[in-house]
């Protein structure tokens, strides 16, 4: 393919997707197979010449979307969202295209002074305490992750080194591998997998502490859990609190977390990879209140600001990045350059597992810039008041059930009051499947 059939099969490619968004409820959302169904449909062995670009899409049809769920189809409910963008996916393209290795500073300085500043960006979006800001001469900074499970990994990976090596400081004959042995993290019976297999990988122990009725882990029930387990020889050196579990979108209460993890000396990760981008709103942001004192908060853009999966997905926001940088700082010669030792550089290659990265803050770029901060909160808070005017309106011509309005804190609001002395769940589920056609359908209408 040489670059005029490029730009060619570039602008079908465009239009194919456009299309495919634009249709996507008209496919189903859920496809009906059985495993194993690809591989009957294709080739046992790749290839000897070439094929056309033209069956290549054809078998697109044939074998590949037949085995999509549908993530932005609007009959999707599982999960978590999968929002994206158009500037988002022009991002993506262009990051593909430019293709650098973005492992340090001298690998390509755009690629990793533009992902310090756009996080920095992000953290003044979610009112981060300037501790948690890279800025020209701050201690914290953030750093952009493969997936949610990584960033955890990464937090409990460093509280862990950090832990060692205090242990080590007053106990010097103490071998690490013995200080493993008693090491032990905490974190909600609710929390997402991912952080029990942080542990496991690890290889340290871990807790789940019990909820209260609202699913949220509260200050008393961790420390009674510590206390326990210092007099029984083991030390306390972790802690992952959730805002917005996925079971039930509970947040773990951090203000009275926070002291207790500051006055046993353990490392507090806040897991916001669900709720998090939603704090950009002032009214969702006291939420995000008692992060003050903790160490790292992670949190997922793809959700809620417009940035889809594998690129510019899982943010980890660090008070102090040498606790990061420290923990697994590795430098090669054919790795070391010239401005390495500079305060305004950063190389995130000691930031990650991985040693190379993606030309990922790219996608923030585009989206923070063609969105703006008012844009990103009219998408989280879905809906302005005229539009939920205008859906009121529908839902009175359509005759079918009744509303009223309110007003709450400026906010035109469509009050849902179960009245009638016989009204059954079959008749709220009919009017809530009615609400929902009829917003689907006033999202398609142009300027909206």
């Amino acid at each position: 393919m040489d670059a005029e059939e490029f730009r060619r099969r570039g602008k079908e490619m465009i239009d194919y997707v456009a299309e495919y968004l634009e249709n996507v409820e008209q496919r189903p959302v859920y496809p009906d197979l059985e495993p194993g169904y690809l591989r009957s449909l294709i080739p046992s062995e790749a290839p000897l010449e070439p094929e056309s670009y033209e069956d290549i899409m054809k078998d697109m049809e044939r074998v590949i979307m037949p085995g999509i769920t549908h993530w932005h189809s609007p009959y999707f409910f599982a999960y978590f969202p999968a929002a994206s963008s158009y500037p988002a996916m022009l991002a993506d393209m262009l990051s593909t295209a430019i293709g650098c290795i973005g492992f340090s500073w001298a690998a390509s300085p755009a690629c990793t002074e533009l992902e310090t500043v756009m996080l920095d960006w992000l953290g003044k979006m979610l009112q981060l305490p300037e501790s948690f800001i890279a800025g020209t001469d701050g201690q914290g900074g953030g750093v952009i992750q493969g997936t949610a499970s990584e960033a955890t990994l990464m937090s409990l990976l460093a509280a862990r080194c950090k832990a060692v090596r205090r242990v080590q400081t007053y106990t010097s004959d103490k071998s690490e591998v013995e200080i493993f042995s008693q090491l032990v993290a905490y974190t909600s019976e609710q929390a997402h997998s991912s952080v029990e297999r942080a542990a496991l990988i690890g290889g340290v122990m871990i807790r789940k502490v019990p909820t209260d009725s609202n699913y949220a882990v509260r200050g008393d029930s961790l420390k009674k859990m510590v206390e326990e387990d210092k007099a029984a020889g083991l030390i306390p050196f972790y802690v992952c609190a959730t805002l917005g579990t996925t079971p039930s979108c509970a947040f773990d209460q951090i203000t009275e977390l926070g002291p207790i993890c500051n006055g046993e000396n353990m490392w507090m990760h806040i897991d916001a990879a669900y709720a998090g981008s939603a704090f950009i709103c002032p009214e969702f942001r006291p939420l995000l209140n008692g992060i003050e004192g903790h160490s790292t908060v992670g949190l997922n853009g793809f959700w809620y600001l417009k940035i889809f999966f594998c690129l510019s997905t899982p943010v980890n926001r660090v008070k102090k990045r040498t606790d990061i940088i420290g923990a697994f700082k590795m430098d090669p010669l054919y790795l070391k350059h010239e401005n390495q030792e500079s305060g305004l550089v950063t190389d995130y290659r000691h930031w990650q597992i991985p040693l190379g990265r993606r030309f990922r803050s790219l996608k923030l770029w585009f989206v923070f810039r063609m969105y703006g901060l008012q844009g990103l909160q009219a998408h989280i808070r879905k809906g302005s008041n005229e539009l939920n005017q205008n859906l009121l309106k529908k839902i009175t011509n359509s005759r079918e059930i009744h509303l009223v309005p309110c007003q709450l804190s400026g906010r035109f609001v469509l009050r849902f009051v179960i009245c009638a002395r016989t009204t059954e769940s079959r008749h709220i589920q009919q009017a809530w499947q009615h609400i929902t056609q009829l917003t689907f359908e006033l999202l398609q209408e142009p300027n909206h």
